[in-house]
């Protein structure tokens, strides 16, 4: 049974957290809680810290500030997280930011785990049962409950045991060297870079047909994304993504119109009416408007190459049935062993000359690790070749 478990909201007693991490010893098992689905932001709002000799430690980050001193006195150990890449942004938002990571979820799938989830591989390699009743809590919440931050701390005391176990797992199965490269790649890649039209990420968008309907659209979306910003709410919280389009696509005349819109719901949806209004209206009469389809460097979906690069498409399918016998013999996820997206970069724009060198530099171009173009490049360069035999063979004659 847990002692009454409490979150440290100021500064002394965060110095004298640190002190105590400090002098303890090994890994740091770190975890954050956000309020994903209840916010804007996607700041930490709960830290938990965990490392043999010095306990557990939550901390209240709005309420403390910087996390300087403790980054100070751990970004050179070996920090273990579940799913990194979830968390490194809101660490990083609060000054802490390791050089070293162990990630146990990316682990768990390098070495063929059949489920990944903290509760499930715990389970598995632990033999604890991890409640995880709390996950999609809203952690902006305080006070916070004792449950959750009970949960809060089991969910961080077991990491650096569940490393150990993971650790002799990889070790096992000869992919320790794999690991330390995929934990280096989350950690040097960096943050998503938002698009030059977000609001085109509407869900249902697709459905619009007109310009001036996507005018609507992206100043409803606009309008609710400045308004969820101002008042930290999750967007589709205030009103969802359903409504917006519904509304484009019925362009109401008037505010009054707008109101007997009955798909246009939300918590927000007749609070802001105005606000909602003044959008439609300036999306109705503006003379700037976008475009119906955007251009970019991206490729066509695949169920179309078959039609417009047919080469391309015989690639794709050979390399693609290559890699997944080679995921097989692993025991390594296709899109761990290589992402669908690189392998289509590939098929689609393939080296020349057409050799091992070349699809060798190729992949490593592309943000493929070591390990991957050790793996693979030949699996590739064989299916290419295969490709483009069956490409290059005459019809055979009619008899």
């Amino acid at each position: 049974m847990h002692a009454l478990v409490s979150a440290i909201e100021n500064r002394e007693d965060y110095l004298d957290a640190v002190a105590a991490i400090a002098a303890g010893t090994g890994p740091i098992a770190i975890d954050a809680e956000r309020a994903s689905g209840f916010r804007y932001s996607q700041r930490a709002y709960l830290i938990q810290i965990f490392r043999r000799g010095a306990g557990v430690f939550l901390f209240d980050p709005p309420a403390i500030g910087s996390f300087a001193e403790l980054n100070e006195t751990i970004a050179s150990e070996e920090w273990v997280l579940h799913a990194a890449s979830q968390d490194l942004a809101c660490l990083r938002e609060v000054g802490l930011d390791p050089t070293h990571i162990f990630d146990t979820e990316l682990g768990a799938r390098l070495a063929g785990l059949p489920r990944v989830g903290l509760g499930t591989v715990v389970e598995d390699l632990l033999g604890i049962h991890l409640a995880k009743e709390h996950s999609a809590a809203d952690w902006s919440t305080r006070p916070l409950p004792q449950s959750w931050l009970v949960y809060a701390a089991l969910d961080v005391e077991l990491l650096v045991d569940l490393r150990d176990a993971m650790a002799g797992l990889l070790e096992t199965g000869g992919k320790t060297e794999i690991a330390h490269q995929e934990f280096a790649a989350v950690l040097a890649r960096e943050a998503k870079q938002v698009k030059g039209e977000p609001w085109r990420r509407l869900s249902g968008l697709h459905s619009l047909r007109g310009a001036q309907n996507l005018a609507v659209a992206r100043e409803l979306w606009e309008a609710r994304d400045s308004f969820a910003r101002e008042t930290d709410t999750a967007p589709g919280r205030l009103v969802p993504d359903a409504s917006l389009v519904a509304a484009a696509k019925a362009m109401p005349e008037s505010k009054h119109a707008l109101a007997a819109l009955r798909d246009f719901n939300g918590r927000a949806s007749r609070s802001e009416l105005a606000r909602w209004w003044a959008a439609i209206d300036k999306g109705r009469t503006t003379e700037d408007l976008p475009a119906l389809r955007v251009a970019g460097d991206t490729m066509p979906p695949p169920r179309v190459w078959s039609d417009r690069n047919p080469e391309a498409d015989k690639r794709l399918k050979r390399a693609r049935a290559a890699v997944t016998i080679v995921s097989t013999e692993q025991n390594i996820p296709v899109e761990n062993l290589l992402t669908p997206e690189l392998l289509r970069r590939l098929a689609w724009t393939p080296p020349d000359p057409l050799d091992l060198s070349g699809v060798r530099d190729g992949l490593s171009d592309l943000g493929g690790r070591p390990w991957q173009v050790d793996a693979i490049s030949q699996v590739i360069l064989d299916a290419f070749v295969e490709a483009s035999q069956t490409i290059e063979s005459p019809a055979e004659p009619a008899s």
